[in-house]
């Protein structure tokens, strides 16, 4: 009952956007619905989701500035009653500063943050696992922007699964009056000693609709086009197809997002 009560006075809220997708995979049609609601400088974000492990009810809410350059998101999922979180986020002129804490008995503390320009920053991610008293994974990067490309250089340590790796990207801004780009992102893992290159492109067929494609040298193909039909209203449509198993069905889904 007190769910449902909640449920009922969050949708006495101005409504902000809400959002439809879904997807194929195999005999199985996996659906979700987003929807945004919002009342002064509290922001509720919520999502119903249907998967193979049943409905699911995701919950996150905002509260924007409590403090100046500071933000309080506090999530949880239903049924898990261990899933609850709350954030915190405060953003300066040259650095932003992230930090969460499950609510459970043993939490994982995570901390993230960025320092830089516009043009050259540098940033850190770390998790801290409270029970065991050891960091259970360690991100750093780099990244240079200017007017048409972005480089980045990016390197993953998961203390816990051994899965260090390093992720070197470049997006380059080809034609901007047709929205011409091109991709591309290498990624190294040093327990398998595997590469993984994926190479993508964008096009704007017109101002309103975009197509964008991508491959991997794993040679899967992937692809999707976008339309806005109505202003900051979004209808997508994606497909993903493994050219070297033909025979499988290829992923197909398809997402709508409107906004008021």
């Amino acid at each position: 009952m007190g769910l449902l009560l909640f449920l009922l006075s969050m949708f006495l809220l101005p409504l902000q956007a809400i959002t439809f997708a879904g997807m194929k995979k195999c005999d199985l049609f996996l659906a979700d619905v987003n929807t945004q609601l919002k009342f002064r400088n509290v922001t509720t974000d919520i999502k119903v989701d249907t998967s193979s492990n049943g409905l699911q009810l995701f919950t996150t809410i905002t509260v924007d500035e409590p403090a100046p350059g500071l933000k309080t998101i506090f999530g949880f999922k239903v049924p898990d009653q261990r899933s609850g979180k709350i954030k915190l986020q405060y953003l300066y002129e040259y650095a932003r500063i992230s930090s969460s804490i499950g609510l459970t008995t043993n939490p994982i503390v995570n901390f993230s943050g960025v320092f830089g320009t516009n043009v050259l920053a540098l940033g850190t991610d770390i998790s801290f696992n409270m029970k065991f008293g050891n960091f259970t994974k360690c991100n750093a990067g780099l990244s240079f922007t200017n007017a048409d490309l972005i480089a980045s250089l990016a390197l993953h340590v998961v203390m816990n699964e051994k899965g260090d790796s390093v992720n070197a990207s470049y997006y380059h801004i080809v034609n901007p009056s047709t929205n011409i780009v091109v991709g591309a992102e290498v990624t190294y893992s040093f327990t398998t000693n595997v590469n993984t290159i994926t190479v993508g492109t964008q096009y704007a067929l017109d101002p309103l609709t975009t197509i964008k494609a991508w491959v991997n040298n794993a040679s899967m193909v992937s692809a999707l086009i976008q339309h806005e039909w109505l202003s900051k209203s979004l209808f997508t449509i994606y497909g993903e197809v493994d050219t070297e198993s033909i025979d499988k069905s290829p992923k197909v889904g398809l997402a709508l997002a409107l906004k008021p």
